[in-house]
């Protein structure tokens, strides 16, 4: 199916049910079905053709989800612009997919501003939440709808090869890649998530989104539109405001990054509210710490889950039930609460050498696979397209084990890729901006375990002969090249950078010190 057509499947089994909660806020299925027509007929008032890319750029908000929708019912590619990138690495991105329009909210209007005057494909701007800047709003642009109805513009089968998304990721050879998320593997994703968490039929689903939706929240949040869910959109991750928003709302589906899990578990007042609601909590975007996993079940109750993929690889590749993480948590296979889970129905999961030779239980290789949920390659990069499935199959880049029952465990990543809040930092981008500096010779950037980011971004620097450089300056330069998540959070002064034989970067023996007998070097 498109990805409209599973929205309009609930919309028409339960119209009257809230589909939208945003602080005063309130929509229902009917409500927002009808909102989603009018986004489409003016979008292609305004000559926006099917399969042309349109980007959101926004914080969380209720309207977010009318411009994704209202997008996918034209058939438009939705591009996810991360507001906590550089401005300079959207821009490239943008210009890269060739984006046609933007949706942003007003607190980004300078950012829309400076994007429109540097990437001349953007033809029109729409602010989400008011007039601005000669721009209509979202409510204004609905009006330009030639009709209430948008005539449907899917196939019998569910336009499967049409992209949904064109989702930047990064990787340590450039500059972000733009993933082909197509219907196909979008729905086959959406599936595998309503199959892995569903609810009773005398449960009403209520799906609580705090991560941004403009990153993994976002098709969370429409595997939660496809099973009939209510969505509560909280502005950003607030401890209190979670916390108060599961008792409120009878919360059952809410998915975070670990970092936020360690925030909650961390707050004085964490066992004062009723979680007694919550049936799936999931957690993915970085391994989390079994200690905290089992702290987070003793808390929240016996809905503690894990999933495990990457945007090519559309995040439910693996899954951690709650029914296993309560079990280990009580002492049956502990070891599991390391474990990012089993392969899902809709794909095959192995683990292979470096000649292509799959392995067997018990040996460490690089986790591949293939099936429904793998997407189709990147935008415009044939090379790194055919890169990726060699041998026949997605190659995930991170490396892992797999025991006799199926679970596999991540113990490290192939790539020089960090995981720090869940967010993907790749370190030769942030090589490359320390590098900037006359004062540094050299520079390795690695991940050190952190309680609250799963790892630290940190740069191990050598610096130039006869220079006077501090970690500050160099954390500043960082975050003013490539913004603050991807800059480092700290700074160690080395003699020499190790090398291999062959004269690479010894990464493994920088991670060393920090991470001593942990067995395994992800957080």
């Amino acid at each position: 199916m498109r990805t409209i057509d599973y929205f309009d499947k609930m919309a028409k089994t339960y119209p009257d049910r809230d589909v939208l909660i945003a602080g005063e806020t309130r929509y229902t299925y009917s409500q927002m079905e009808a909102m989603t027509h009018k986004v489409a007929g003016a979008l292609r008032e305004a000559g926006m053709e099917n399969q042309e890319p349109i980007a959101v750029m926004s914080p969380n908000d209720g309207s977010v989800l009318t411009a994704m929708l209202g997008c996918w019912r034209a058939g438009a590619i939705w591009i996810p612009v991360n507001t906590r990138n550089a401005l300079d690495a959207n821009i490239a991105y943008l210009n890269y997919v060739r984006v046609a329009m933007i949706f942003y909210h007003s607190s980004y209007a300078k950012e829309a501003a400076e994007i429109k005057s540097q990437v001349p494909t953007v033809r029109h701007m729409v602010c989400l939440d008011k007039s601005e800047g000669g721009n209509a709003s979202l409510d204004a642009f609905m009006e330009t709808a030639p009709s209430d109805h948008f005539p449907d513009i899917g196939d019998p089968i569910g336009n499967p090869e049409e992209l949904t998304a064109l989702i930047a990721t990064g990787g340590t050879t450039g500059p972000a890649k733009g993933v082909r998320v197509m219907n196909r593997s979008w729905g086959a994703m959406l599936e595998t998530i309503c199959n892995i968490m569903p609810v009773d039929k005398n449960t009403k689903p209520v799906s609580l989104a705090t991560a941004p939706l403009t990153h993994a929240a976002g098709p969370v949040t429409m595997a939660a539109l496809a099973m009939g869910a209510t969505v509560v959109v909280l502005p950003a991750f607030d401890a209190d405001a979670v916390m108060s928003a599961i008792e409120e709302h009878k919360v059952t589906h809410m998915f975070l990054p670990p970092t936020a899990l360690y925030s909650l578990l961390g707050h004085p007042k964490v066992r004062d509210h009723d979680y007694s609601s919550l049936k799936y909590f999931l957690l993915a975007g970085s391994p989390v710490s079994g200690e905290k996993l089992k702290q987070a079940v003793d808390v929240f109750g016996p809905c503690m889950c894990q999933s495990y993929g990457q945007t090519e690889f559309h995040l439910v590749a693996t899954w951690l039930s709650p029914e296993v993480v309560a079990a280990a948590a009580k002492g049956e296979h502990p070891e599991r609460l390391t474990s990012c889970g089993q392969a899902t129905y809709s794909v095959r999961v192995e683990l292979m050498d470096d000649d292509g030779n799959l392995l067997p239980v018990g040996e460490v290789g690089e986790i591949v696979g293939r099936g429904g949920i793998v997407g189709g390659g990147y935008f415009e990069l044939p090379e790194a397209s055919a890169e990726a499935v060699a041998h026949g199959w997605h190659h995930t880049g991170d490396v892992g084990k797999r025991d006799e029952h199926g679970f596999f465990y991540i113990v490290d990543r192939k790539k020089d890729m960090i995981v720090s809040g869940g967010f993907n930092v790749f370190s030769a981008e942030v090589e490359d901006a320390v590098m900037e500096l006359a004062e540094v010779a050299e520079c390795a950037v690695i991940g050190v375990p952190h309680d609250k980011w799963g790892e630290q971004v940190t740069a191990m620097v050598v610096k130039a002969k006869g220079a006077d450089v501090d970690a500050e300056k160099i954390i500043a330069h960082a975050k003013a090249r490539i913004g603050s998540v991807k800059a480092p959070k700290d700074v160690h002064f080395i003699d020499a950078i190790p090398r291999t034989p062959v004269g690479k970067m010894d990464k493994k023996k920088l991670r060393e010190p920090f991470w001593g007998g942990s067995g395994r070097s992800v957080n």
